[in-house]
């Protein structure tokens, strides 16, 4: 081999263990997925052209977190799988056995141990044999029991994932920022605050069970096993005789629920892998694979060049992103024309420049548009000295974690850094305004046309500028007008949730309410000088009381309030069950309902029959109501696993209403 070909299989190296260090670190993106694989592609052809692979090369080594802590190796190596564009090579794998098709989840890898029903520890993969415990995170990341009906040794691997939903939620809360919600997981799992890291939403989903003194020769078997034990497992389904049809059949279908959003986690590909079990670990380990253990599927991406128009400089929370608008393109069937740059950083590392900038862009795992690089640069990228939605200056800041730079407004009273408020005052347990996203806000913000509650009832009058806005249209901006006037009819309920007051949800507004009407909630609170006025109210206290005084003695809050009450007319909640047909009973109402409007009315209806609604499915549930009762989700799962009666809202309503 030259010299030359070496030199450039270090370069490659080194630049894949960089990225890859600050893929699973938490650190700013180096490069993106697509270009990560695109290398990764290359160095293995010309590893095979060769007959060389360096020490070091990712071809053979599982990269590893650095994420501080005590390091403790792990009782079974977890290796990672081969990978694959193309269903043809499923097919071959698969052998004609019954497999399974699993997402391929895109965060971190987790393994948890449990003793004598107990947990007794959470290690991360690290480089497949030696993680980091953080055991002691482990109660701050949903899904990890810390204890189960199963007395012996038990191990199991699962993924450490961020829902897009929250992940947007929390970037926009914070003002920190992160590239994508497997950037924030890994992050998270840095801190050694139990608080901070349960603010990041962190579900952990069981993917393979590793150990159990139990013998369950079939994957299937295992997975159901571990969801009786209330354990909430990856998403699957199974294909008896794998053939090339079947297989891009499944393919198919798994990526319209990416497309069309109906998976609420980050994926970047599906895995397969073989229901016997026993048949699973007879195969070799060949590098970091184990050969039988598993296949991943990832899509290839579909990316398309383009010319910048400009870029947009959103403002949300406190910092302002960089969004490029270029010419529209086609990628997966729809049209694009805008993708966020994230930050600074990211721009700097592109060579992101003004407009007539030649750019390539993709939709990163089928959903996301993404620039992928600078095919030719025009000018000089500006930054705003201003921030576009308060005129205040503006600063960059370095984070001390990533080395990030990102764009901060410094006026703390910016109305973009009240996002948060104005997104549950949309919410359903809000004011319940359909087509009115975080984004959205976040959008009419930027154009200055929100900064107070009422301000959001005053969009009718930008219906004619909402329509011509990217993305939008007569048709969205005709809807959203129904919306605001649908909206406007309120409960005094669902109107103190929507308020954003420190410490009142919706259970203690419903306390509030119970004891006075709202109008005499305000004057009692103007007219005391006695913070704790409120606290004799059974489930409210001094802490509660003191906080909704609080907020009502704020002139600027009673005006704020009061502009709102002239814009919409409000109910009082009928806070006392009215009749008795669900009384002493508990239900949980899971998917979508028919015959209400959404789900928080099926559950209004219920507690106003004495009845009582909860979240998860427990030995206390008398009722799972599910349209679809034939469903494998891990709530109908449980509820067939206690004996539990899984009703339909049809069923329900001939019980509880007719």
């Amino acid at each position: 081999m030259t010299e030359d070909r070496l030199h450039q299989m270090r370069q490659m190296v080194d630049r894949l263990n960089e990225a890859a260090d600050a893929y699973y670190n938490g650190r700013g993106e180096l490069m993106t997925d697509y270009e990560w694989d695109a290398l990764f592609d290359e160095l293995k052809k010309l590893e095979e052209e060769t007959g060389t692979v360096l020490e070091d090369s990712p071809t053979m080594n599982v990269s590893a977190d650095r994420i501080a802590g005590a390091k403790e190796p792990h009782e079974y190596a977890a290796l990672s799988l081969a990978k694959t564009k193309k269903a043809e090579d499923l097919v071959k794998w698969a052998e004609g056995r019954k497999i399974w098709i699993s997402w391929k989840l895109d965060g971190l890898t987790l393994v948890a141990t449990y003793d004598g029903g107990r947990l007794r520890k959470v290690v991360t993969r690290g480089d497949g044999h030696i993680g980091t415990n953080i055991t002691h995170l482990a109660e701050a990341i949903q899904g990890i029991p810390q204890r189960i009906d199963y007395k012996d040794h038990l191990v199991i691997r699962g993924e450490a994932v961020i829902s897009y939903e929250d992940f947007e939620k929390f970037r926009m809360e914070s003002g920190e920022d992160y590239a994508n919600p497997r950037n924030l997981a890994s992050g998270s799992l840095s801190l050694k605050d139990v608080n901070e890291v349960r603010k990041r939403e962190i579900h952990w989903l069981p993917f393979t069970l590793v150990h159990s003194d139990r013998e369950i020769p079939s994957w299937g078997d295992q997975m159901d096993f571990l969801e009786e034990l209330g354990f909430v497992c990856v998403e699957r389904t199974a294909l008896e005789n794998p053939d090339l049809a079947s297989v891009q059949n499944e393919i198919d279908i798994w990526t319209k629920k990416v497309t069309d959003g109906i998976n609420p986690y980050p994926v970047d590909g599906l895995v397969i892998c073989y229901d016997d079990t026993v048949y699973a670990a007879s195969g070799s380990v060949t590098g970091h694979h184990a050969t039988r253990a598993g296949y991943a599927f990832k899509w290839a991406d579909e990316s398309a060049d383009t010319v910048l128009q400009h870029i947009e400089w959103s403002c949300a929370a406190s910092t302002i992103t960089p969004v490029a608008v270029f010419d529209p393109v086609e990628l997966e069937g729809t049209t694009v024309k805008r993708a966020s740059l994230c930050n600074i950083s990211e721009c700097e590392r592109l060579g992101i420049g003004e407009s007539g900038t030649k750019i390539a862009v993709i939709k990163a795992n089928k959903i996301i548009p993404k620039v992928i690089r600078v095919i030719e640069t025009a000018g000089t990228l500006s930054i705003p000295q201003v921030c576009p939605v308060c005129g205040q200056p503006t600063e960059i800041r370095t984070s001390e974690v990533s080395g990030t730079k990102t764009l901060r407004c410094t006026n703390p009273g910016c109305a973009a850094k009240q996002l948060k408020k104005f997104t549950r005052f949309v919410s359903k347990a809000g004011m319940d305004i359909d087509g009115i996203s975080e984004a959205t806000l976040a959008r009419f913000i930027s154009e200055g046309w929100i900064s107070r509650y009422g301000d959001i009832f005053r969009l009718k009058d930008h219906a004619g500028e909402i329509a011509g806005l990217d993305g939008f249209g007569e048709k969205s901006a005709a809807n959203l007008v129904a919306s605001l006037e649908k909206a406007a009819n309120v409960t005094d309920q669902k109107l103190l949730f929507a308020l954003n007051i420190p410490l009142i949800g919706g259970d203690v507004a419903k306390k509030l309410l119970g004891s006075h009407p709202l109008p005499e909630l305000i004057t009692i609170a103007r007219e005391s000088d006695d913070p704790s006025v409120f606290s004799a109210i059974d489930g409210i206290g001094p802490e509660k009381s003191n906080a909704f005084f609080r907020w009502i003695k704020d002139d600027a809050n009673l005006d704020d309030l009061q502009d709102l009450l002239s814009m919409i007319k409000v109910e009082a909640t009928e806070t006392r069950a009215s009749g008795n047909r669900c009384e002493g009973l508990t239900f949980v109402v899971t998917g979508d309902v028919h015959h209400y409007p959404n789900r928080n009315a099926l559950k209004a209806y219920i507690e106003s029959q004495g009845g009582k609604v909860t979240g998860s499915v427990s030995k206390s549930t008398d009722y799972l109501i599910n349209n679809d009762p034939q469903s494998s989700s891990s709530k109908n799962t449980k509820a067939r696993s206690l004996g539990i009666p899984l009703i339909s809202e049809d069923e329900f309503m001939e019980l509880f209403v007719n």
